[in-house]
C-alpha cells in the first residue's frame, strides 16, 4: 500500500506519497521519478514528491519543502521525538537501490520541531491506494516520449518554413533583375533598331 497526502500551500497543491512498509518503499525506488525526503542519519520513511512540469527539485517552494519536511519526520519513529532534526531530499535519480545516496547532490533543511498544525493538516489529506507503479511509470515515459516527438515534429515544421524562405528569398535575389532584361525592353534599349538620326536627339 502506498499513502497519498495532499499539500494545498502551493497553487497547483503538492501531491505527495510514502510508501506504507519497507516493500513499498523499495518499489518506490525502483519505478520513482519524483524527489526523495528522508531524516538524516536516523531511520524514516521515504517521503516522494511528484514535481508539477517546470518544477525543479533545489528551487522547491519554502512552505512545500516543509510540509514534506514535517511530514518525514512525524514518519520517523525515532526522528518524531527530536528537536532540531536535519531531513535531506534529493532526486530520485540520486537514489541507489539500497536507499542511501550521493551526496554530491543533496539538500538539507533544518525542523526545529514539530508542527503539529502542519502534520494534522496533511493527515487529513491522506488517502490508502495499491497503484501500480512500474504502469504510472510507464505511462509517464510514454507521455514524455509524445511530448518530445510532438516537439521534434514542430522544430523540423519550423526548420523547413525557414528553408523555404531563404529559398524564395534566394530566388528573388537571383531574379531581381529579370523583368528588366524582357525581350521587350532588350529591344527598346538596343541601338540596333533606332533610326539613323537617333544620335541627333543629343546634339
Amino acid at each position: 500500500m502506498v499513502y497519498y497526502f495532499t499539500s494545498n500551500v502551493v497553487e497547483p497543491a503538492g501531491f505527495i506519497y510514502v510508501g506504507k512498509d519497507k516493500y513499498e518503499n523499495e518499489d518506490l525506488i525502483k519505478y520513482g521519478w519524483e524527489e526523495d525526503f528522508h531524516v538524516d542519519k536516523l531511520s524514516s520513511a521515504h517521503i516522494y514528491l511528484r514535481m508539477q512540469p517546470g518544477q525543479t527539485w533545489d528551487n522547491l517552494p519554502e512552505q512545500l519543502v516543509m510540509d514534506l519536511a514535517q511530514l518525514t519526520k512525524a514518519n520517523s519513529i525515532e526522528g518524531n521525538k527530536k528537536d532540531n532534526v536535519t531531513i535531506i531530499y534529493t532526486p530520485w535519480s540520486n537514489l541507489k537501490k539500497d536507499g542511501s545516496m550521493d551526496v554530491g547532490q543533496v539538500k538539507r533543511v533544518l525542523v526545529p520541531h514539530r508542527e503539529n498544525p502542519i502534520v494534522n493538516r496533511l493527515n487529513k489529506t491522506k488517502v490508502e491506494r495499491k497503484p501500480d507503479l512500474k504502469a504510472e511509470r510507464d505511462d509517464m515515459l510514454k507521455e514524455l516520449r509524445k511530448k518530445e516527438q510532438a516537439a521534434q515534429l514542430i522544430k523540423k515544421k519550423e526548420e523547413q518554413r525557414q528553408a523555404q524562405e531563404w529559398k524564395e528569398k534566394k530566388w528573388q535575389k537571383d531574379h531581381a533583375y529579370d523583368d528588366l532584361f524582357t525581350d521587350e525592353n532588350m529591344a527598346a534599349a538596343s541601338n540596333q533598331d533606332r533610326a539613323e538620326d537617333w544620335e541627333d536627339d543629343f546634339m
